[in-house]
């Protein structure tokens, strides 16, 4: 910034009120800026992972009557096993990212880096210790399990439903 002798920089504001450079990147714009229709889009966009979080449960708990009518009681328990794994590993992978991105951006933060990629590790390692547990004791629930794993995808697939519809919906 310019050392102005009336403490205004040249466009008239003081120096307090304008943004630097580094506060403001190339795709922000001040609040003031920014159509209301794209902050609600972007208030929208912000819940994403909750709405995925949302819609996983809710489809699996609706899909539990399918899976026990097609593989009945083990394929419906496996599925039910795979839709929790799959519920508790989204929120633990959510989680994992988010504390990786802080300590990528701030350097001071108490999480060490070794234990964010052991829990990561660990995480898998009980996927497949579930998934062995289960193959061994019944195919079928095995395959329940297996189609609740993909519990995720559904989520992802509705939530990307439902981002699409938002932003080309009229106003």
């Amino acid at each position: 910034m310019t050392d102005h002798p009336s403490g205004e920089l040249p466009d008239g504001q003081p120096p307090e009120r304008r943004l630097s450079s580094v506060e403001l990147s190339s795709g922000d714009l001040p609040s003031a800026e920014i159509p209301p229709s794209d902050l609600r889009l972007q208030a929208f966009n912000e819940r994403a992972l909750s709405r995925m979080f949302r819609t996983m449960l809710v489809v699996g708990v609706a899909l539990i009557a399918p899976a026990f009518w097609k593989y009945h009681a083990p394929g419906a328990i496996g599925f039910a096993a795979g839709a929790a794994v799959s519920c508790i590993n989204f929120r633990a992978l959510q989680r994992s990212v988010e504390v990786l991105a802080d300590r990528i951006v701030n350097r001071q933060s108490a999480e060490k880096g070794g234990s964010i990629v052991f829990r990561f590790v660990v995480r898998y390692a009980l996927v497949g210790a579930a998934a062995y547990a289960i193959f061994n004791s019944s195919a079928l629930a095995f395959r329940g399990f297996l189609w609740g794993l993909c519990l995720p995808v559904a989520g992802m697939m509705i939530e990307a439903a439902a981002e699409v519809w938002a932003a080309f919906r009229k106003e």
